[in-house]
Formats: C-alpha cells, structure tokens, sequence
C-alpha cells in the first residue's frame, strides 16, 4: 500500500530516479538555470532547497552531507562559498520554475528551473567581438 506516500516517480526506478536528481541539481548549482521537462523541474525543486539550506548552515556535517549527494565537489565549494551566503537572511523557496511551453519532439512541457537572482544576462554579439579584428 502507497497511504501518504507522494513522490514523483518519473516512470524509472529507484537508482535511475536517484541519479537523474541528483545531476539535475548538480547542474542548477552550478550554472543556477536548467532547462528540463516540467515533471522533472518539479521532482528537483525540494532537493535543490535542501542543498541550500544545507549551504547556509556551513558546518563539516552539512559539507558532508552535500558531498554525499552533489557529483562534483567544485559545485559543492560554490554552494558553501557563494550560494549559502547569498540566501542566508531568506528562510527558503530559493528556486523558481518558470513554463516554457511544449516541446517540439514529442509536446513534452518543458519549464526552466532557476535559483533567485540568476536574472538573464546578455551575451555579446558577433558583430561587436570581430570589430576588434583586423580583416582580411
């Protein structure tokens, strides 16, 4: 019997769900916006929250603890380093899912995942970067 029990299954098993999670929010940390389905959004959104929160507590056991869970431990360094302090006065819901609409392959709704204050930043253009070139 599953009484209370509420979890995203994502149609995989135990160890394939477990490792899917944990690269998703590995990859949120590191470059703090993920462009997934709106399932799989959802399934990491509590688990990045309780990387954070492990974050703001910096102590060993917490650093432990992430390094338990999070694949590279460059990603743990920024989340002790960076992302704890940034959302220490804030008391939780850290990330964001943003829906972006079907995709085209198969309709899936795709959504972004985000930490607040990963706000868009412009890329330069071509045109400004070979400026500086000479022609040929």
């Amino acid at each position: 019997m599953r009484h209370r029990v509420k979890r995203y299954q994502l149609r995989r098993n135990t160890a394939h769900r477990r490792a899917l999670l944990r690269n998703l929010v590995t990859s949120l940390l590191e470059k703090e916006r993920i462009k997934t389905t709106l399932a799989k959004a959802k399934a990491a959104r509590p688990v990045a929250e309780k990387m954070i929160t492990l974050g703001k507590k910096d102590t060993l056991t917490a650093r432990r603890l992430a390094l338990a869970y999070l694949t590279r431990e460059a990603v743990v360094q920024k989340l002790f380093s960076e992302l704890g302090p940034r959302f220490k006065e804030r008391p939780g819901g850290y990330t964001r899912v943003v829906k972006l609409g079907p995709r085209s392959g198969d309709g899936a709704p795709m959504a972004m995942l985000e930490l607040l204050g990963a706000e868009y930043k412009k890329k330069a253009r071509k045109k400004e970067k070979e400026k500086g070139k000479p022609a040929r």
